[in-house]
Formats: C-alpha cells, structure tokens, sequence
C-alpha cells in the first residue's frame, strides 16, 4: 500500500499538468484547508523507517483513509470527518501485523467568520476497532477539537488541535490521555505548487511519552474535469523532540487528496 500511494505520488507531482491552466493562489489554498466544505477523500499514508530508542531496528507504515463530508443539519454549517489507518506495526516476537487501527469521527462545527479568518470546533470520538492490539488502543475515547484556518496572499496559516481521552474498554490496556497540536504553513509558488510544513506534535499525558517532528515539504494542484481538485505531496518529517522511547525518528507522510464539489 505504502509503495503504490508514494509512486502514485511521485508520478502525479512530476508528470501532470493542470487540465484548467494556471492556478491563482486561491484555488491552491482552497485545496489545502481542511475547512474547505466541499466533499473530500484522502489518501494519505505515514511511512517510519526508524524509531527512537527502540531495539531491533523496527520500522511502521500507516495509511489513512479519510473522507469529509459537509453537512448543515439543524441550520448550522459542519464538517463531518471520519480517519481510518490501516497499519502495518512491529509485533514482538512474531515480527510484524497488518491490520484496522482505530476509527475516529470528528464533527466540526463552522464559526462566524472573523475577516479572513475560519474557526472551527467541535466533538470527537474513538472507536476501538483495531483488529489486534498492536495498532489500536482496545479503548472507546471521546474529546473534541479545535481548528483555526487564516489564508493569505502568498499561502496558508492554521492549526488544529485535538484531545481524547479513554472513557471503557479493555481494562487490561492502559487510559488514553492524548493532546495533539498540528501547525499548519503553506507557501504558494507558481503554476500550483507549493511548499508545506504539517508534522503533529503529540503530548501523551497518560505516559509522559511525547514528541515534536517538523515537516519540510512540497506539492501540486490540479484542476481536473468537472470541478474536481487533486492535490498531491510528499513531506519528510524529523522529531526535534522527544520526551521517552518509541517516537519516529523521521518519517514520510504522503497523500492525494480528491474534492468534490457541491451541486447547488
């Protein structure tokens, strides 16, 4: 899975042309904020080729599926997300397992705007539906989060920042107290590209065990046939810090992002 979606990645970033001419900055934008309501499908997959602290020399991938959904159900404008990994995890001592992670849903509530700038906030939920321990959690979590979007003349600026925590489940598996913080930098080039800068900072306050990559990437934005955006891009990213064993060294994050839009 891994390598089809990074070759797919390579292929469309070096090899297509926009269908619709040159993009303006705004269209780049528009398909790189998460607000933007307009259906979406992303494939998007993290690839660790190293871990720290961590004997044998391991390597991860995990590929996300993500979709989302706008909806303005009871009058208020949202975003309904779902995430769902299908992982592949070191497994001691048999090696390694493939399988379902966790499925979370997000449901983003629209705010006012405040000049250019969107926020955004609403709940969130885990299911625990890993097919085996290594790549899930065994716990139901609920928390909420919380997105702020500004675009500007020359790219993009935000964060989104989410908290879960373990409500039932398996009481053989430890609580999940987990704080996530995800910048989010693009600066727009010419004839649709871009650079980027995405990596999540992850707080564990359950363990203690926490780290902070940063991410130096770049992408493309395509106009398709009947409205349809692609958006393709590959950014490396490196932990600059980290508090306790098991954080990725480095790892590649990847995607093809598909929108749709709306009919009227």
């Amino acid at each position: 899975m891994r390598q089809v979606l990074l070759a797919s990645v390579a292929v469309a970033i070096g090899t297509l042309s926009p269908a619709l001419g040159q993009e303006v900055h705004e269209s780049v934008n528009e398909a790189n904020n998460p607000l933007t309501p307009k259906i979406t499908i992303n494939l998007q997959d993290y690839y660790i080729p190293s871990f720290i602290d961590t004997p044998g020399d391991p390597h991860a991938n995990q590929f996300l599926l993500r979709g989302l959904v706008p909806s303005d159900m009871f009058g208020l404008p949202q975003l309904l997300r779902f995430t769902l990994p299908i992982a592949t995890s070191p497994d001691t001592p048999s090696g390694y397992v493939t399988g379902l992670g966790d499925l979370t849903l997000m449901d983003i509530f629209i705010l006012p705007k405040k000049g250019d700038v969107t926020f955004g906030a609403g709940p969130l939920i885990v299911l625990p539906t890993a097919t085996d321990d290594s790549l899930g959690s065994g716990k139901w979590q609920v928390g909420g989060a919380g997105i702020v979007v500004a675009p500007q003349d020359w790219g993009l600026l935000g964060g989104l920042v989410t908290y879960q925590t373990s409500f039932a489940g398996s009481d053989f598996r430890e609580d999940v107290n987990l704080f996530t913080f995800q910048p989010i930098l693009n600066i727009n080039l010419s004839e649709g590209w871009y650079l980027r800068s995405s990596a999540t900072w992850n707080f564990n306050l359950e363990s203690g065990s926490s780290y902070v990559p940063v991410g130096a990437g770049i992408g493309k934005v395509f106009q398709l046939e009947k409205g349809i955006t692609l958006n393709a891009f590959i950014e490396p990213q490196y932990t600059v810090w980290h508090d306790g064993p098991g954080a990725p060294k480095w790892q590649i994050f990847a995607s093809m992002n598909f929108q749709f839009p709306i009919g009227k």
